[in-house]
């Protein structure tokens, strides 16, 4: 069995998330430089089945492209091309920044802690995935 994997992706940094082989449990793997997606997903996947890409897609509130849209058509693309035998789904990743940062309040992180962007868009991915989960009954 493979993994579904996230990617909330930004102009510098790119959040992971996995999930279990079972795809019960959506668990935020890492985040890395943008420019090495590609790179840090094939080195990934030689040691784990990935059967599905999940891309974070970023809309605004009237569904029309933000400055982030290009580049995630940009990414998509590479990733198609880099993975063609693996589907790549998007899912709409309007709220889960916001909503990374309101879980990291909740959970009593330091505020120091909460101003590391990296660990906001690892957790975004996280909550993109969850949601997915969720809207498939998984």
């Amino acid at each position: 069995m493979g993994r579904i994997l996230a990617i909330d992706y930004g102009g510098k940094r790119t959040g992971l998330a996995v999930t279990d082989p079972l795809k019960i449990i959506a668990t935020g793997l890492t985040t890395i430089p943008s420019q090495e997606l590609v790179a840090w997903l094939k080195k990934y996947m030689q040691t784990e089945t990935v059967e599905l890409i999940l891309m974070g897609w970023p809309t605004n509130w009237d569904d029309s492209d933000t400055h982030a849209t290009p580049l995630v058509r940009q990414a998509i693309a590479r990733l198609k091309k880099a993975f063609p035998d693996i589907p790549l789904e998007t899912a709409d990743e309007r709220y889960t920044s916001k909503l990374a940062t309101q879980s990291m309040v909740e959970s009593g992180l330091k505020k120091k802690d909460r101003r590391n962007k990296a660990l906001v868009d690892e957790i975004a991915a996280t909550i993109l995935l969850q949601d997915y989960l969720r809207s498939k009954g998984l």
